[in-house]
């Protein structure tokens, strides 16, 4: 596969396919960034951060992430421009450079995804649990456009987003390309989340 350049965006949260993320921008680098986006209409790669800060000097990225797309923005409060951003393609970084304005950027290759996959019979019982969460959380998962409650990818970065999993289990997830050991990942979790 090609490798292309695609500007990153290190955070401590971990973008999933599917998923949304809100960001606040305020630093030149990433108003620069948004700017570009906007016009281009070209997404940017969030990548967890794994040494440094979310502002200031460049940070250390995960060498996996998610493409992320403008889908809305907002000035907040404080006069920040504030954006929601959706996670599309995942991809793996071979290498990064810092440009002078502290941006990094990625020699990124892009992962392939599995056609979509019925969930198994031993990963049903997820499929209920987040129709539930979505129901508790009042999302609407029902009809066109809504999601798959029976698709096995789907079903595995919605409950990736939604449970209380540190961001260093969302990266392992997000590294892992077959859906159904992404879903007994999660099963093997539940436990863990059970109340006492």
């Amino acid at each position: 596969m090609a490798i292309c350049e695609l500007p990153l965006f290190p955070l401590s949260t971990v973008l999933l396919p599917g998923g949304r993320v809100s960001l606040r921008i305020f630093e030149p680098r990433y108003l620069d960034l948004v700017k570009r986006c906007g016009r281009s209409g070209e997404g940017f790669g969030i990548c967890l951060i794994l040494a440094g800060r979310e502002v200031g000097e460049a940070a250390s990225p995960a060498a996996h992430g998610t493409e992320a797309v403008i889908v809305d923005f907002s000035m907040t409060d404080d006069g920040l421009l504030g954006l929601t951003v959706e996670g599309r393609r995942r991809f793996h970084v071979e290498r990064t450079r810092v440009r002078d304005d502290g941006l990094v950027l990625g020699d990124v290759q892009w992962l392939e995804e599995p056609p979509p996959e019925t969930l198994r019979d031993e990963h049903a019982l997820l499929s209920v649990l987040l129709a539930r969460i979505m129901d508790k959380a009042g999302i609407d998962h029902e009809g066109p456009g809504k999601g798959d409650l029976a698709d096995a990818a789907w079903v595995g970065w919605r409950l990736a987003e939604w449970l209380p999993l540190e961001a260093t289990e969302r990266l392992a997830l997000l590294q892992l390309a077959d859906p159904h050991e992404r879903l007994q990942k999660l099963v093997e979790r539940l436990p863990d989340f059970q109340a006492e």
